[in-house]
């Protein structure tokens, strides 16, 4: 019970803070706190609480080194003028009737590529906002079909680093979980293209009043050999290079071309890297084409790690156990799938991380499934089909906090992001329906026997 209350307690606490605009740091310090309490009360001491607080934080140092190549390889794709010269070829090739359906297609085809949702955001999804800004659209729409696109591939790319850790926590081949993911993504994915060309044909991009391309032109070199930094990632990910290795590579790539070719200073690349790119407040770009840089990782930084000390706590003090009895009562498997939903929201409100969300979900889950003799293989695709694009919906998890940082807009993005949304509801609905035709024959066999 008092960990109910615990729970309770902390969704509406980071609920209350982001309606309110409070930081959220300040939030998930309040809820690790009252874990730490509850901690205590279950026999741990002060001292080993915070020791497996501290050990659950430790493993986030892996996924905190892609945060800031994060940073980083954003900042310098701006002062390498790639990120320019991806808004000026796009421009003049992506029509302005289907730019919201172009640019989740466009999002989802990197992410398979690279099998990362913060690389293809980081990356393609600035650019494709710079245009979206210069055109005047719907930038709540754009930065959803961005989000859309981008956990389309970090759902099922086998580059994804949450694809192999779905495969890793549950025992499963990774390819065959693949397979299973695209089947179930289809209606989702059909549906979600119908959506975003309707979006795009009521929302245009206007480049009338704009003189964006001029000012491009004026300020970077946008030859094809400022594209190169992108399309090493591109190709690098085609020989299954890791996505560490290769944004490495991009990185230096980047520098020397903004030494060699856009004329900027070591010292001025340098702090670009560390602070993020900004032009002076007169040039006409100053509010278009800005971000990036190391500095920029650091609160979300401290996020993930105080959600996987938290994470550290829920294993080190066994504060699950009590929700398994219930769920390992239920038969069917649309309510299993369903509970699975739930507990991934609540995994993911209060974990803060997609990482937590999965793992959460699968500990208190795992035991349901094989109860039912339910194999690992479903449990691996309602994994994804649940926690894995759960996590980006709730404002305050790191899963979207830092698309949203970075695409600079708002969390009413998450409502127009509809493959997130829709890939859950329609397998639940899925499997409603499959349930129902399964207990008519069930008792249609009985009847005639």
């Amino acid at each position: 019970m008092d960990v109910i209350l615990g729970l309770i307690l902390s969704a509406t606490l980071l609920i209350f803070s982001v309606i309110k605009g409070i930081d959220i740091l300040v939030a998930l310090t309040l809820v690790l706190c009252i874990f730490l309490i509850l901690s205590m009360k279950r026999g741990l001491t002060l001292k080993e609480s915070v020791k497996v607080a501290f050990k659950g934080g430790k493993k986030s140092f892996i996924v905190l080194q892609i945060f800031v190549l994060i940073g980083a390889i954003i900042s310098l794709w701006m002062v390498s003028g790639t990120v320019p010269a991806v808004v000026y070829y796009g421009i003049k090739l992506i029509s302005p009737s289907y730019f919201i359906i172009s640019a989740f297609l466009l999002s989802s085809l990197v992410s398979l590529l690279i099998g990362t949702s913060f690389g293809t955001i980081g990356t393609v999804g600035i650019s494709l906002m710079v245009m979206a800004r210069a055109g005047d659209a719907n930038l709540f729409a754009v930065a959803g079909a961005i989000l859309s696109g981008a956990y389309f591939g970090d759902r099922c790319s086998p580059m994804s680093s949450s694809a192999n850790l779905v495969a890793n926590i549950t025992e499963t081949e990774l390819y065959r979980n693949i397979r299973n993911m695209i089947k179930s993504s289809i209606i989702p994915l059909i549906l979600t293209c119908i959506i975003y060309t309707f979006l795009s044909l009521r929302h245009p991009l206007d480049y009338s009043n704009s003189n964006i391309i001029i000012e491009i032109v004026n300020y970077f070199d946008v030859s094809i050999l400022v594209l190169s930094p992108a399309f090493i990632i591109m190709v690098l990910s085609l020989f299954k290079v890791k996505v560490k290795t290769s944004m490495y590579i991009s990185m230096a790539t980047a520098s020397l071309i903004a030494f060699f070719i856009q004329d900027y200073k070591i010292i001025d690349i340098t702090k670009t890297l560390i602070w993020g790119f900004k032009l002076q407040e007169n040039n006409p770009l100053f509010h278009i084409i800005k971000g990036g840089g190391v500095l920029s990782m650091v609160k979300l930084s401290l996020i993930v790690f105080m959600s996987s000390a938290l994470n550290g706590i829920f294993e080190g003090a066994n504060m699950l156990e009590f929700i398994q009895e219930p769920i390992n009562k239920i038969k069917r498997k649309d309510l299993l799938f369903l509970v699975t939903i739930v507990v991934s929201i609540v995994s993911a409100m209060v974990g803060c991380t997609q990482v937590l969300a999965v793992m959460l979900t699968n500990m208190t889950m795992k035991g349901s499934y094989e109860k039912n003799g339910i194999d690992k293989y479903n449990l691996a695709m309602d994994l994804e089909n649940t926690a894995i694009v759960i996590a980006p919906l709730i404002p305050w998890n790191v899963a979207v906090l830092v698309p949203l940082t970075n695409l600079q807009v708002g969390p009413k993005a998450i409502l127009f992001s509809f493959y997130c949304i829709l890939v859950p509801i329609v397998n639940l609905i899925i499997l409603y329906f499959k349930s129902k035709v399964h207990i008519k024959s069930v008792i249609n066999g009985k009847i005639g026997s």
